[in-house]
């Protein structure tokens, strides 16, 4: 497949980084970019748990463990479709996560191929997919999750933005701008503090995420 020359200006064997990927797509953005979205504003501010994701707060009780992924995006943007569910634990804690799991019923399928981890399969047949970490910012994400509508513990917003950035990722990319543009003030605050103190090379991409959701979430201009 022929490389666009768009993309061969940037990487020549067509093979992006993450931080030349989120480059790209956020150069491209600006180009094209224009104030509002299709969605209605109070659609985007609603937050749901519609999918009956299973619950592992009984089982990994005593563990510290937190919603990332798609399914922890829906504690800051409106909820998408998502065939799994991922959750991150500490890299030390492995053996332990998946021995309760299994006791529990859950059925170990593979490793996972891009991330340290594993997938299980729930008793009722869902993807569960267990990242482990060893991020030098993971302890005090744990320590502080934050709730999602079903109650579930999901990863803080700036250490979501850490993961996500790291990824970059298309569809990643998009869950950036979309959650950075409806955050609040408060809330850029700390994802700033976050980004500086741990990706400070991702800071001005940030910037230019948080200025084209800042953009798509501009309310239609009254007549």
């Amino acid at each position: 497949m022929k490389i666009p020359p768009a993309i061969a200006a940037i990487a020549p064997d067509g093979q992006f980084t993450p931080a030349q990927r989120r480059r790209f797509m956020i150069n491209m953005c600006r180009r094209r970019v224009k104030p509002g979205t299709g969605s209605g504003h109070e659609f985007l501010k609603r937050r749901t748990a519609m999918n009956p994701w299973p619950d592992l707060r009984p089982i990994l009780h005593d563990l510290p463990w937190v919603v990332v992924g798609a399914v922890a995006t829906r504690a800051y943007m409106p909820e998408r479709a998502t065939k799994d569910i991922d959750i991150l634990v500490q890299y030390r804690n492995e053996e332990k996560a998946l021995e309760r799991l299994q006791t529990a019923g859950y059925q170990l399928v593979s490793r996972l191929t891009i991330v340290p981890g594993f997938s299980l399969h729930s008793p009722d047949g869902v993807e569960v997919d267990v990242i482990l970490g060893d991020y030098p910012w993971l302890d005090e994400a744990l320590a502080r999750p934050r709730q999602d509508p079903a109650g579930y513990p999901v990863l803080d917003l700036p250490y979501l933005i850490l993961m996500k950035i790291e990824s970059s990722r298309t569809q990643d990319l998009g869950d950036l701008s979309r959650m950075l543009g409806l955050a609040s003030e408060e809330e850029l605050a700390r994802v700033r503090a976050i980004v500086n103190r741990y990706a400070p090379d991702a800071a001005e991409d940030v910037e230019a995420l948080i200025y084209l959701g800042r953009l798509e979430m501009k309310p239609p201009a009254e007549e």
